[in-house]
């Protein structure tokens, strides 16, 4: 992929149920309206845009000029909070007018259908976590990526500056052997999070996933080929415990909470600038692959009655 010129056009594509993103990333790239933003249907969000100083908007280099949400009345409302110039009337009109695409929402059973547009069109594309959460979107994403195309996706949870002590080193705690993780809403949109919190600190390597709970609650055991067994919760009202990690080794353990959401968005935002303007991922893609490996041995898991799912059965050729 050629480097992209300063002022890189984005579109700011798709919103569904219980995601505010398109309000949140536009507003991190262009600033906002205070007052058009206080309308914003998802409180928490002016709540920490509020909080940040004016010079802390922006990503160098980029700006959101296009929006289309699949209510047409949430694209008028989001413009005007976020400043974004221009509403499309069809998410394919904005082919030819911006050089990039972000797709803001958080179904990946959609996500296919949403990007093959704009990745035939040949425009970079960012997905919204999780990439997808079947199989065989998968392994048509993992086609894409091989011929070349520009798709990257991630959590915000890998950015999360609470947990980058741990990122970059555990030593003190010696030989991991324990790691739990918390998260509400449902594992299919929200699992990622809780495995993309853990996966920088761990690393590539898991062996199998066992998903002993049901749809509003999930109680995930993932094991690592380091002898480290995972446990995530994702139960669908805890919003009390959003991003509680906890590690435990031989000689010591920590916990950490993420808080800071604006900073995690915009150091997920700005990584994928930072690939639209040199050409290298801030991660292999493979790691996108074997994560979404996870979300849907999940599934698999739960729907089969808890049953142990081996990560290599997931995609197996």
């Amino acid at each position: 992929m050629d480097a992209l010129n300063k002022n890189i056009r984005l579109a700011m594509l798709g919103m569904v149920d219980g995601n505010g993103h398109p309000y949140s990333w536009s507003a991190i790239f262009n600033g906002y309206d205070r007052e058009e933003m206080s309308k914003c249907p998802y409180a928490g969000i002016p709540a920490y845009l509020n909080k940040e100083p004016e010079e802390g908007f922006g990503i160098d280099g980029a700006r959101v000029t296009h929006i289309w949400t699949d209510d047409p009345d949430d694209a008028v409302k989001v413009a005007k909070a976020s400043l974004i110039p221009n509403i499309a009337a069809r998410p394919e009109d904005v082919i030819g007018h911006v050089d990039a695409v972000i797709i803001a929402t958080d179904r990946g059973e959609e996500h296919i259908s949403r990007c093959r547009p704009f990745v035939e069109a040949g425009l970079p594309v960012f997905v919204d976590k999780p990439l997808t959460d079947n199989e065989a979107d998968l392994v048509v994403f993992s086609r894409w990526v091989s011929q070349g195309k520009p798709i990257m996706s991630s959590s915000c949870m890998r950015y999360c500056k609470e947990f980058g002590p741990y990122r970059l080193s555990t030593r003190d705690l010696g030989d991991l052997r324990y790691i739990s993780v918390t998260t509400p809403k449902s594992w299919e949109r929200y699992g990622i999070h809780a495995l993309e919190a853990i996966y920088p600190v761990l690393g590539p390597g898991f062996i199998s996933v066992r998903n002993t709970g049901d749809a509003g609650r999930n109680i995930v055991h993932l094991k690592h080929e380091s002898d480290v067994d995972v446990l995530v919760a994702a139960v669908a009202d805890m919003y009390g415990a959003f991003g509680v990690l906890t590690l435990c080794g031989t000689a010591g353990h920590a916990q950490a909470a993420m808080s800071d959401t604006f900073y995690a968005f915009k150091a997920q935002l700005k990584a994928f600038i930072d690939y639209l303007c040199t050409g290298e991922r801030p991660f292999p893609f493979v790691e996108t692959e074997e994560l979404m490996k996870l979300v849907i041995a999940g599934i698999k898991s739960r729907e089969e009655g808890g049953r142990e799912v081996a990560l290599d059965e997931i995609c197996h050729s």
